[in-house]
């Protein structure tokens, strides 16, 4: 048996092309014509205008923060549950992230925690300088409310939608939201460019603005000459031209994401204590990681016992991220709520996911969770 993997990257003979045509074309450093495919082409998929390709998600919420303006002394909305990366960026700008709950139904930032905590601070004349949502595994925060709270306390909004490519929202698909919004094309995404990112915007400024900062911050000289500090956060012609083929399969990755997800959900419908989160009401998922919610009592083992039972059968699975309020290096900051983040980190575990996943494989995945429960 061959080990199977949570969400490996699945690349064909167009990629393949692809590469070896920007190979050839001997255009390898951070600029060419695939960079501009690949950002035009992005922006086409999103909805929005303007799009900067980068060397990583990170780099875009960075880079965003920082046109934005936001610096030391500065406290920024970040969402508790998701990878630590959306906090970091936070914190190379010199600001300081400020953790709120997840919603019970989206999983992505609580609009009533959130309402409620800005209320507090207005009151106390100390709003945050900034709010970054997360469209946690594939679907998206409620951005009517979540947009409507920016707006009434002129708050500016950044999406990060690094999970969360080709979802939507109410018509709108992920990263069209906000003053900025970012995506990842790291390995283990729906769609990669082996490591890589893109910052979106309405803002045609900003987008150029974020294009001459990524670029070290080069002034139009012959010589190098640079006004201001930049960044080295541009993506390289052969990783977009790799990023230009996954796009083309993007539709077809969802929808193979979404059966798998779908025979997840059938084989554990009757299983007591297994459930997988109910599908968005108000947009559709990318279907990113398929997750199990495990009741240890009901079922009669833990999501951690499940996930050893995995790994013994050479399968990879991963508890949901930790709440960055449990993590060692944010500890004390502060945190708006926390006990949803901290029950979902408790009980969840993301399955097998990749669009390449046989369905034997699958089978194999189910037969071992099965075998963990009082009735498999």
């Amino acid at each position: 048996m061959t080990r199977i993997y949570l969400s490996p990257p699945d690349v064909g003979p167009t990629e393949r092309e692809l590469l070896l045509e920007a190979f050839d074309s001997n255009w390898i450093a951070p600029v060419g014509p695939f960079v501009d495919r690949f950002e035009q082409e992005l922006a086409s998929w999103v909805g929005v205008d303007h799009v900067a390709a980068l060397s990583s998600g990170t780099a875009g919420i960075h880079l965003a923060l920082h046109l934005l303006g936001i610096g030391a002394g500065d406290d920024v909305v970040v969402p508790t549950l998701t990878f630590v990366a959306t906090a970091n960026a936070v914190t190379y700008t010199g600001a300081t992230p400020l953790f709120v709950d997840a919603d019970p139904d989206t999983w992505c930032l609580d609009p009533s925690v959130l309402a409620d905590g800005l209320a507090r601070r207005s009151a106390e004349g100390r709003l945050p300088a900034a709010i970054v949502t997360v469209d946690l595994y594939g679907r998206c925060a409620d951005y009517d409310a979540i947009g409507a709270l920016a707006d009434q306390y002129e708050i500016p909004l950044v999406e990060d939608a690094a999970e969360a490519l080709g979802a939507s929202y109410r018509g709108r698909r992920a990263g069209s939201f906000g003053r900025a919004a970012v995506l990842s094309f790291n390995g283990n995404k729906i769609a990669t460019t082996s490591g890589g990112g893109a910052l979106v915007s309405a803002d045609p400024e900003l987008v150029a603005r974020a294009r001459h900062l990524a670029t070290q911050a080069r002034d139009p000289a012959p010589h190098y000459q640079h006004s201001e500090i930049g960044f080295n956060y541009r993506l390289s012609n052969l990783l977009a031209a790799l990023g230009v083929g996954q796009l083309q399969g993007l539709a077809g990755t969802i929808e193979r994401r979404a059966a798998i997800e779908q025979r997840y959900r059938d084989a554990f419908d009757e299983v007591p204590g297994v459930e997988l989160p109910a599908p968005p009401t108000d947009g559709t998922a990318n279907h990113w990681l398929s997750v199990v919610c495990i009741d240890a009592e009901r079922f009669g083992a833990d999501p951690e016992t499940v996930r050893l039972a995995l790994e013994a059968d050479d399968i990879e699975s991963r508890p949901l991220w930790k709440p960055l309020h449990r993590q060692p290096v944010y500890a004390a900051n502060e945190v708006w709520g926390g006990a949803v983040a901290d029950a979902l980190f408790a009980t969840g575990l993301c399955l097998p996911s990749g669009s390449g996943l046989s369905t034997e494989d699958q089978d194999r995945v189910i037969r071992i969770v099965r075998s963990c429960g009082r009735t498999p």
